[in-house]
């Protein structure tokens, strides 16, 4: 008996060790194929490098879709029991660069769109229907003479409106000429300080054309399964701040399956003239005390949309 439990204690004992030396072997294994496998994906990225250095056309497109739908029925915890609602928002960015050795020629595109609607059942005279509530187009071009490896004489045409609602009322239509700076293979910096912003509008008393300044920053990068992108437009008019305006937005994608992933966009904006035509439309009071330039609330315009993405 005392023979047997001996020999089962080696045994198990055996056993062990040879179960401990297999992982120890894996795990050695493991660690030589990874090593050959970092340095193939080392010299991948370098080949990638190379080839997106290479002259010629660089495009690309990414955007988000975020939504939610929800139904009530005898929900009574609420104000309106029997409801159902939903939000949809979508979000495209493309891009299309033409890099040569002594110009380049950037193109880029952003839509930004979202509807919202709450039915309320219990209310026939209430509106069922999706209303939009983001409104964004963006398209630009610029074109570069290379004067070095960092600057550029450059010209740049940028429009901005809505599509959804009021379409080109208003619009604004920037056209200069100046310089351009790329102190990274990623960041552009425009600095025009000859440019006219034309404004397309209804309300000639409130929006007006003028000349000024435009100062344009983009930043955009793929590391891996992330495509980042960030854009600040700036118009600094010469005939005052009332006419100044800028929009800073920002996009960020991560691919979790082949093209699909989740994403972010985020956006802030000031413009005093939309901020007083808004305020002109909801003004009820008295002739003679509506909101000017000089009282009006200027406030910070911001939208965010969050949702699944698909890489084009």
């Amino acid at each position: 008996m005392k023979n047997k439990v001996i020999l089962s204690f080696v045994l198990i004992l055996t056993m062990s060790f040879g179960f401990a030396q297999t992982k120890e072997e894996l795990q050695a294994q493991k660690s030589e194929k990874q090593a050959v496998a970092d340095a193939a994906q080392a010299e991948a990225n370098a080949i990638q490098a190379q080839i997106d250095a290479l002259p010629g056309w660089k495009k690309g497109a990414f955007g988000v879709i975020g939504g939610s739908l929800s139904n009530f029925n005898n929900w009574y915890a609420q104000g309106a029991p029997n409801n159902s609602s939903g939000n949809i928002g979508i979000n495209f960015n493309a891009y299309a660069n033409k890099l040569e050795d002594k110009y380049f020629w950037r193109n880029s595109l952003t839509v930004n769109l979202a509807w919202v609607k709450l039915d309320d059942k219990d209310d026939p005279n209430d509106n069922d229907s999706f209303k939009p509530t983001t409104d964004v187009f963006n398209i630009s071009s610029l074109y570069g003479q290379k004067l070095s490896d960092k600057w550029a004489a450059s010209a740049l045409g940028e429009y901005r409106t809505t599509i959804l609602n009021n379409f080109n009322d208003p619009g604004y239509l920037d056209v200069g000429v100046g310089f351009t700076w790329t102190p990274l293979d990623n960041l552009i910096v425009v600095i025009h300080p000859l440019n006219y912003n034309f404004v397309f509008a209804d309300n000639d008393a409130v929006f007006e054309s003028s000349l000024g300044a435009k100062v344009m920053a983009d930043y955009t990068r793929k590391i891996g399964a992330i495509d980042f992108k960030s854009n600040l437009s700036a118009f600094f008019s010469y005939k005052g701040s009332d006419l100044s305006n800028w929009t800073w937005t920002n996009n960020f994608s991560y691919t979790l399956w082949k093209n699909i992933g989740v994403g972010f966009d985020f956006a802030l904006r000031s413009n005093k003239q939309e901020a007083l035509n808004y305020a002109l439309g909801q003004y009820t009071g008295p002739v003679g005390s509506e909101p000017t330039f000089g009282n009006v609330d200027n406030d910070l315009q911001s939208y965010y949309t969050i949702g699944l993405t698909y890489k084009f």
